[in-house]
């Protein structure tokens, strides 16, 4: 949520920003927005004024009654009953207006970066950087469910029937590996110097409302019926939540913290999810990192954070390369994103495998995330970013370390979490 003094000083800008992120169907919310704020203004004056004439009146009624006026005490005393009337109506039109406005505003997309390509959707992304040199075997590299069936790994059949579709179960040296990156990507990011969390993995709906947009929210979370709790996406919203209406202390930021969680998704819309394969599903494991901090270290720790994760990804020898993600392709928080994705020997081509984005001030504003220092108490900057997530990663892994007799290399890394294994064999 952007800031209401920025709308007020600068409406044509707000504009812009909305027409550059191809959104036009939501320029009627600027004169919506700045129609509701001057009518909030107006009726707090109003509201302002009546209170001071009644304080007036107040005091003025003990004079009369002192004075022995009973006539001019009495009409002083309908006054102040009848502006006690109208006190009580504009309040409760205050906060009717005062709702709308928010619920306005809220849709309004934050102010995006310089640095943000313009484009519409994601095929108009810019690559920035790549990370090793992507390798082609000599050999026809097989779709991932095959490799995995072929290792003994994965049953999609199960979990259909189980579960239906978007379910998977992974199983011996596969689910072994996935366990494995997961913990060593932990210990990776501890030692970055990020504290390690195990968040909730549900939570309220005025948490669902302050980390996303509405639009976000109806295609990602599953809601528990009859329950004011959600089914978590990713553990930044219940790590952001965790600071909802706070005020911490300058000293203490920057807060950087890593958490693991599962992941439940609808992943309602253009994408769908895959009749065969683990790439796009209902449920999944990741580790995270999230960080709160002052406005000026904001961009600083956006660099740092997804080098990170090429990081991660380069000491397990799979190449990979960065998007900077147009304004098209940015959700309605987000002020910049970069994803990374993993090279596919098979599909001869890149593909997401996380993503890295600074909200600026948005989403402290929708959870009053505050930090007070020597300037006063200001709105903290929220980060966040995919440090792993498979088993999406683990397509990327076993596509990327796959021999010709149909074994999987497990590099140097992961080995002491794989119990000294150096490889996975197919079954006989």
């Amino acid at each position: 949520m952007i800031d209401i003094a920025l709308l007020r000083a600068e409406p044509e800008l707000v504009r812009e920003n909305i027409r550059k992120k191809f959104q036009e169907q939501k320029l009627p919310l600027v004169d919506e927005a700045l129609a509701l704020d001057g009518k909030r203004r107006a009726l707090q004056q109003e509201g302002d004024a009546l209170r001071a004439e009644r304080n007036a009146l107040s005091k003025q009624i003990g004079v009369f009654l002192r004075e022995k006026k009973a006539a001019e005490a009495e009409a002083a005393k309908q006054k102040v009953n009848a502006d006690a009337g109208r006190l009580s109506e504009i309040e409760a039109e205050t906060a009717q207006v005062a709702d709308r406005l928010k619920a306005v505003m809220m849709r309004i997309p934050n102010i995006i970066s310089s640095e943000t390509p313009i484009g519409k959707d994601d095929s108009e992304n810019v690559e920035r950087q790549r990370f090793l040199e992507p390798r082609v075997p000599d050999f026809e590299v097989p779709y991932h469910l095959d490799i995995l069936e072929r290792l003994g790994g994965a049953d999609i059949d199960s979990a259909r029937r189980t579960s239906g579709q978007g379910f998977y179960y992974l199983t011996g040296d596969v689910a072994r590996l996935h366990s494995a990156v997961l913990a060593y990507a932990r210990d990776f990011m501890i030692g970055k110097g990020f504290t390690y969390c195990i968040p909730p993995f549900m939570i309220r709906s005025d948490v669902v409302s302050g980390v996303m947009s509405f639009e976000e929210m109806d295609g990602m979370m599953y809601k528990i019926e009859g329950e004011d709790l959600y089914l978590i996406g990713t553990s930044e919203h219940s790590m952001i939540g965790r600071f909802m209406n706070t005020t911490l202390d300058e000293k203490q930021l920057p807060l950087t913290l890593t958490s693991y969680s599962p992941c439940f998704r609808k992943e309602k819309g253009a994408h769908g999810i895959e009749e065969r394969g683990v790439y796009r599903i209902h449920q999944f494991e990741k580790q995270e990192m999230i960080v709160i901090c002052k406005p000026e270290e904001s961009e600083s720790w956006y660099e740092k954070m997804w080098n990170y994760t090429v990081e991660l990804f380069v000491s397990m020898q799979i190449p990979v390369r960065t998007l900077e993600c147009c304004s098209g392709d940015l959700a309605d928080l987000k002020y910049r994103s970069v994803d990374v994705e993993a090279w596919s020997p098979r599909q001869k081509k890149y593909f997401e495998v996380g993503s890295c984005s600074n909200l600026t001030d948005a989403q402290a504003r929708r959870l009053g995330i505050r930090y007070k220092g020597k300037e006063g108490s200001r709105y903290a900057h929220t980060l966040n970013n995919t440090v792993v997530a498979p088993p999406r990663m683990l397509i990327a892994f076993l596509e990327n370390h796959l021999r010709a007799d149909g074994g999987v290399d497990i590099p140097e890394v992961l080995r002491p979490y794989m119990g000294g294994k150096c490889e996975i064999l197919p079954r006989s």
